[in-house]
């Protein structure tokens, strides 16, 4: 992957932060959204009869089957089309650390070849677990800060709670 400008634009923040709902509302908006990799892969395990706790008993390795899926996506999706992505690369650096690994080559030279146009950083919101999510409040606190340090070589715009109406607003008015 080599470094180009692109319209994409970053959704990111820890669990339970709104970025779904928010990446929903953009896309009925008639925005194209690309979701999150880490819940489609969960979606597709569970489909084959996996728990979640199989997938992800080893956690290093569920964090590196995401990169891949991640680094695979957008090296198909074309750089000229405004695109919101539900988490970029730089994420991954996060959930590595959150796994005890501070170094990897692969994903150091994956987040040294993404670009994108801004990165919007969610508030968090009021923490509720559902199907897909293991970590405990403080995992995703540490997860939110991590996040912060991940991409603090991108233009990183902290989005404020507020409803998703008024989110998707604030994110539309800063695109460029």
């Amino acid at each position: 992957m080599t470094k180009k400008k692109n319209k994409w634009f970053v959704i990111t923040g820890g669990p339970c932060s709104g970025k779904t709902t928010t990446l929903q509302r953009l896309e009925k908006e008639g925005y194209r959204v690309i979701y999150e990799a880490a819940r489609d892969i969960i979606d597709e395990e569970m489909k084959k009869g996996r728990t979640l706790q199989e997938m992800r008993k080893d956690e290093f390795a569920f964090q590196k089957k995401v990169l891949k899926r991640k680094i695979e996506t957008e090296q198909r999706l074309p750089r000229s089309e405004l695109i919101f992505l539900d988490r970029g690369i730089p994420d991954s650096t996060a959930y590595y650390e959150l796994c005890g690994v501070t170094h990897d080559p692969e994903l150091i030279l994956a987040v040294k070849n993404c670009s994108y146009a801004k990165i919007f950083i969610m508030d968090l919101l009021e923490y509720e677990k559902d199907y897909a999510r293991t970590e405990s409040i403080e995992e995703v606190k540490r997860i939110q800060e991590l996040l912060e340090k991940s991409y603090q070589q991108f233009p990183l715009i902290k989005v404020p709670p507020m409803s998703v109406v008024d989110r998707v607003e604030f994110i539309l008015e800063r695109i460029w």
